[in-house]
């Protein structure tokens, strides 16, 4: 059972996450020859000020 946790920042519209869920589900088929419908993918959305790198936050960073 292939299980991903994926973290990105806010933003991202519903079609998109959809697109992400297909296509990473498609991956998995396509390169391990997991069952599509043993795939679970979760998509956890991040505010900009809970999320740093670079030794900065990236809500300072799109400021810049």
């Amino acid at each position: 059972m292939p299980y991903i946790n994926l973290q990105i920042t806010k933003g991202a519209t519903r079609d998109q996450k959809a697109q992400i869920v297909k296509e990473f589900t498609e991956t998995l088929v396509n390169v391990l020859g997991k069952n599509p419908e043993h795939t679970h993918i979760v998509i956890q959305e991040i505010e900009d000020e809970n999320w740093g790198f670079s030794g900065i936050l990236t809500d300072d960073f799109r400021k810049e």
